[in-house]
């Protein structure tokens, strides 16, 4: 019943996806980052459902990428891509690490925000308009990785604060039964990648490694630590360097 609870909680923050209501508490949010990695299932299997329908229907090139894109947030309530633009906003500043903190809990979104957010989404349209069928499911599959590593990290970096929902996260977490599970994700999800495109699980997983260590010590070096923000930029940088290396290793393998 707790295990139920823990993925309702994590469906519940993470997702637009209705939920039963209940009360979080120590019990129920114990496991609930195990379960971060089962809403990018539910991403990545709209998004392939998607690939899959829509080269059977007369769409073009342009309105199939804009439902890409548009299913990860109509399905998490872009909770993730708001960390992104906090975290822009923030970097973009300049100023101190505890005036960046602030700007990360500053509701407002300032113009380095705007510009990110519109270059993320330009950038994005341009290589998802690139994905041909054969690399869609090992895409599908990178929603997966990408929040197994973003629990991960909750569950084993500093926080940058004792307040927010990365620490809210992480106190509540049995962090060692967690970090296991995690592990077995992220191996799990790697290994069905390299399973379906050898050389494109191996590209999409590189890539996606990387951006976890580079965002880690970015977290670190600006702001002390992560925040459930830098979770949500590591996150979403971590999609879009993963689909941008999967595209490249296709034209490049085929």
């Amino acid at each position: 019943m707790n295990l139920l609870e823990s993925m309702i909680v994590a469906f519940s923050m993470y997702s637009k996806i209705p939920m039963p209501q209940i009360q979080w508490n120590k019990k129920n949010m114990r496991f609930a980052l195990c379960f971060f990695p089962v809403v990018g299932l539910a991403v990545g299997a709209f998004v392939f459902l998607w690939g899959t329908v829509s080269e059977l229907l007369p769409f073009g090139t342009a309105f199939r990428t804009a439902v890409f894109l548009m299913i990860p947030v109509l399905i998490t309530g872009g909770i993730h891509l708001d960390g992104l633009l906090d975290t822009a906003d923030a970097l973009s500043s300049w100023q101190t690490k505890e005036r960046r903190l602030e700007i990360l809990k500053d509701s407002h979104a300032g113009a380095f925000a705007i510009i990110v957010c519109c270059a993320y989404f330009v950038f994005s349209f341009g290589i998802w308009s690139e994905v041909r069928q054969e690399a869609l499911g090992v895409l599908a599959v990178g929603f997966v990785l990408s929040r197994a590593l973003s629990g991960f990290g909750i569950a084993s970096f500093q926080c940058a604060k004792n307040s927010g929902l990365a620490a809210a996260f992480a106190d509540g977490a049995d962090k060692k039964k967690c970090r296991v599970v995690l592990v077995i994700e992220t191996a799990a999800a790697v290994a069905l990648m390299i399973r379906m495109n050898f050389f494109l699980g191996i590209c999409a997983a590189a890539s996606a490694l990387l951006v976890f260590a580079a965002c880690r010590k970015l977290s670190y070096s600006r702001f002390g630590g992560i925040t459930g923000d830098t979770q949500g930029f590591f996150l979403q940088i971590c999609e879009m360097v993963m689909a941008l290396a999967v595209i490249i290793g296709d034209h490049i393998w085929f």
